[in-house]
Formats: structure tokens, sequence, C-alpha cells
């Protein structure tokens, strides 16, 4: 089971490509800090400006620098369900260990289309496969009694969770059968959605605090939840300080602080 602090990681930019030097840094970086994971080209990773060439370019250099020492969990949705099965092959041709699909946004399909779309993924899928649920980005909302569906999918093994209903993996719960990794999307709520039967989070803030955040989900998987509510504490202001303007654009602010990357980010976010 994939669990624990993953960083959604950004994707530095110089002379308007890829920093590929700063890419791999950051990546072993996070290997040196207790990272348990790292997701490339998400929404963080700025995957819906980047190009093809580049987002494959990407996986394969975190791979590359990660070097089978911790999970990695390539960035590979869409809403054209061809595209999605294409990024999801070049995830496993690159080495990913996982990918992860984001639901159906802009064309907003029924909860039938969201099943449909992840079984045609399934279906030709040598990697497993997290679902990314997030209303506010996507426009819709994958269900429980879907994501139960989806669940039992050979190749399905976790959910992003970016719903802030912390209900959910409760309810999810009850209606999935066997092994299932339960990652909350949401930084604030980390702590209260692992209480509430998560597995970890895939986390902004990782790409700032990584130690902490590790730390925090440790003392999760340990069941010593007054220790990760003392972290998650300390780690509030800068939630909140990373969601002020349009994500990603504030982690790279502070990614650039910590001398990691170029604050550069490609249009339409602004740094």
């Amino acid at each position: 089971m994939i669990r624990g602090s993953l960083v959604a990681l950004v994707t530095p930019f110089r002379d308007g490509g890829i920093d590929e030097n700063a890419l791999q840094q950051m990546a072993g970086w996070h290997v040196e800090k207790g990272t348990h994971g790292i997701v490339p080209v998400g929404t963080t990773g700025e995957s819906a400006t980047l190009t093809e060439k580049e987002h494959c370019r990407v996986i394969e250099l975190v791979v590359q620098a990660i070097d089978g020492r911790i999970p990695v969990v390539a960035g590979a949705g869409s809403n054209n369900t061809q595209e999605a099965i294409f990024y999801n092959e070049r995830a496993h041709a690159y080495g990913a260990d996982a990918a992860l699909h984001v639901a159906g946004y802009y064309n907003r399909p029924s909860q039938e289309g969201l099943f449909r779309h992840f079984e045609a993924l399934n279906k030709l899928s040598k990697i497993p496969i997290f679902v990314y649920n997030i209303p506010p980005r996507a426009t819709v909302d994958i269900l429980p009694d879907t994501m139960s569906r989806i669940a039992a999918l050979s190749n399905v093994v976790g959910v992003k969770d970016a719903t802030a209903d912390l209900s959910r993996p409760v309810h999810e719960r009850m209606l999935i059968d066997g092994e299932f990794s339960f990652l909350s999307g949401e930084d604030a709520t980390a702590v209260a959605y692992n209480a509430a039967g998560g597995n970890g989070c895939i986390s902004v803030t990782a790409n700032i605090a990584p130690a902490l955040c590790a730390e925090m989900q440790t003392a999760c998987r340990d069941g010593d939840f007054n220790k990760a509510a003392s972290i998650q504490d300390r780690l509030m202001p800068l939630h909140l300080a990373l969601f002020v303007e349009p994500n990603p654009a504030p982690a790279k602010y502070a990614a650039s602080l910590l001398g990691h990357c170029d604050e550069f980010c490609r249009l339409p976010m602004v740094p």
C-alpha cells in the first residue's frame, strides 16, 4: 500500500522550459527529508500547461532521480479517456510505480461515464491506478457508490480525496472491500482525514516542509494523533500561506526562497 506523506511536486521552469537540474535535485531532496512518495505532473506540477513531450520528460527525470527509493505516482489524468490511457502507458514505460487520474473535468460526465472512464483505463493499465476526486477543479464529484464500483476494478488501488468532506473516507470504507489506500488531497484537514480512516496525504505543503509532513503522517500511522495534531498546528500557517493565491504559485515562490527553483509559473498562472 502506498501511504504516508506524498509530495505533489512542483515543476520548475527556466528560460521557458523545464529546469531539469532543479527538478532532479528537488526529487532527491525529498528522499533525504523522509518523504514517503512523490507525485510529479499533477495539478501542482502544472500539467495543464506542459506539452506532451514535457509531461513525459518530467516523469522520466523524476523516476531517474528517485531510483526506486520511494514510490513515484505519475499524474496521467485527462478529460479525454484516450489521452488518459496514453499518459498511463507512458507513466508505465518510464518506470512510475502508479498513475494518478483526475475525474473528467469540463465535460462533466455522469456517474456512469466516470465509471466507464476508469473501467477503460483499468482494462489497459499495467500499473496501479489512483483516482483523483477533486470536485472544485473537476466540476464533478465521484460519489461513494461510484467510487466503490471503481475500487472493485483490478488495477485501482486508492483515491486522492480533495472533496474536503471528512465523512467521505468513512462512507467509502463501508462500501469498499479489501485493501484500498485513502489519501487526502487537502493539507489543512490531513490529520482529521487520517483519524476518519485515511492512510496519508498527497501534499502541496510537503514541497516546502517535507520532513514535518512526513513526521506528521508517521505519527498518524502509529496512532499518535496528539503528536500529529501538534505538528499540524505548527504547519497550519504555512498551509494557509500556500493557498493565498491559486496553487502552485505560492508553493513555487516558497520553493524559490529555499533556493530550489525559480518562482516562474506558466500562464494563465502568475507568480
